[in-house]
């Protein structure tokens, strides 16, 4: 009988031990992983599901947009398009890596959170067999030869020894349960490596593309010191009305005028050629001079000019009881900021309690606020497609203000996009 007690309880520490040392190697490469991947924090994993989302969204849409700019940079027969169109395919290839990083840190908290309900669940169904393997350790080690000196003692432990056979099975059931817990544990810390892995890839791609673009910027820059002088003459008049203006709103609106009066004399009839045959010389209907002079609609499509979640949007009071003219954005640190649309760069430079912005003059009476910039990486008088790189953000908690306005009055930018 000693040797049957033996066997089974050799079975089931076997069992339950094998059991935990497999979980014990999960738990310490789960520490590994978790120590090493830079996981932004999450209130949990609804928001890191809508980050995942979001992020995915993001990396198709920047994806997209830089195989655009690509082809257009490579069927550019200008010099200045060409150039433009690199730094706006460079700077979506960014946005891209940013996005592809967001996602590889959701996957890791949302694998992080799995695990640890994981480690909760073993640590409760592991109790009821390690009380177990101790009683049957103890029974063990009773010697048979003890029982002939106390009464009932043989006939108990042949009891017991009979209750160990039929519990066998059921140790064996549950430490296969628990096999099977660790085994979804090594899957986890497998798709965390895979995760980590392509984090990383992201990272470094995305430094190398943050140094390309600064290369192409500087290069841009170089291109067009010709016009170095009027550049200057321009950024001074506009830094004079920042200085000027009472707050931001007065600022816009500065520009909105100076704008409005650009786009008069950009409109303005060029010289007459007279006719060949006096029949001929006709007038253009009021009607179509009003129809072109009053046309106010949207500059085709808008994007939001930086990835990140949503702050504040549209309408929302803050604690001063002011209502938003536009969209909060936090996103990551350093991350790329880039043109809403096409446009004139009416001012871009440092504006008190903003941090750095940029306004955008777009087709018929449109404008773009963009602040909290950190950097900008273009100049007042600069023309920019839509999608060119305009900035970063900051390195520490930053916030992004997008505001659009239309003659001056703000309109929701997600209406737009």
């Amino acid at each position: 009988m000693e040797g049957l007690t033996s066997r089974l309880t050799a079975l089931a520490v076997s069992a339950l031990g094998l059991t935990l040392a497999g979980w014990g190697g999960v738990a310490a490469q789960s520490q590994l992983f978790v120590s090493t991947a830079a996981v932004p924090g999450f209130s949990g994993q609804d928001e890191a599901r809508e980050a995942l989302e979001r992020a995915q969204a993001s990396a198709g849409f920047a994806q997209q947009r830089a195989r655009q700019f690509s082809e257009a940079a490579a069927n550019a027969t200008a010099e200045v398009d060409r150039l433009a169109n690199e730094s706006a395919a460079l700077a979506a290839q960014i946005q891209q890596s940013e996005a592809d990083i967001l996602v590889a840190s959701a996957q890791l908290s949302l694998i992080a959170d799995q695990r640890r309900a994981l480690d909760a669940q073993l640590a409760e169904k592991q109790q009821p067999l390690v009380k177990l393997t101790g009683a049957i350790q103890n029974m063990a080690r009773r010697p048979v030869v003890l029982s002939a000196f106390q009464p009932g003692s043989l006939r108990e432990t042949v009891y017991v020894r009979a209750v160990l056979e039929t519990t066998l099975p059921t140790i064996r059931e549950k430490t296969a349960e628990l096999r099977s817990e660790v085994e979804r544990g090594r899957a986890l810390e497998r798709d965390a490596a895979r995760t980590l892995a392509n984090l990383q890839s992201s990272e470094a791609a995305l430094q190398t593309r943050r140094n390309e673009l600064t290369a192409l910027i500087t290069q841009q820059q170089q291109a067009s010191r010709s016009n170095s002088a009027m550049a200057r003459r321009e950024a001074q008049r506009a830094l004079a009305l920042a200085e000027g203006a009472r707050d931001l709103d007065e600022l816009v609106g500065e520009f909105d005028r100076a704008g409005l009066v650009r786009s008069a004399l950009a409109a303005l009839p060029g010289p007459i050629i007279r006719p060949e045959r006096p029949d001929a010389s006709r007038v253009m209907p009021a009607a179509v001079q009003s129809a072109r002079s009053q046309d106010t609609s949207p500059p085709g499509e808008f994007q939001l000019p930086v990835q990140g979640r949503t702050l504040a949007g549209f309408g929302a009071t803050d604690r001063a009881g002011m209502q938003s003219k536009g969209l909060t954005i936090a996103p990551s640190p350093g991350a790329q900021v880039v043109s809403p649309a096409a446009g004139r760069v009416s001012f871009a430079g440092p504006y008190r309690g903003f941090g750095r912005i940029v306004i955008i003059e777009h087709a018929n009476g449109w404008t773009s606020l963009i602040t909290g910039l950190a950097r900008n990486s273009i100049e007042t008088g600069d023309l920019v497609i839509a999608g060119a790189p305009i900035g970063t953000a900051g390195l520490s908690q930053p916030e992004i203000g997008y505001e659009i306005r239309e003659s001056g009055n703000p309109v929701n930018p997600l209406n737009l996009l």
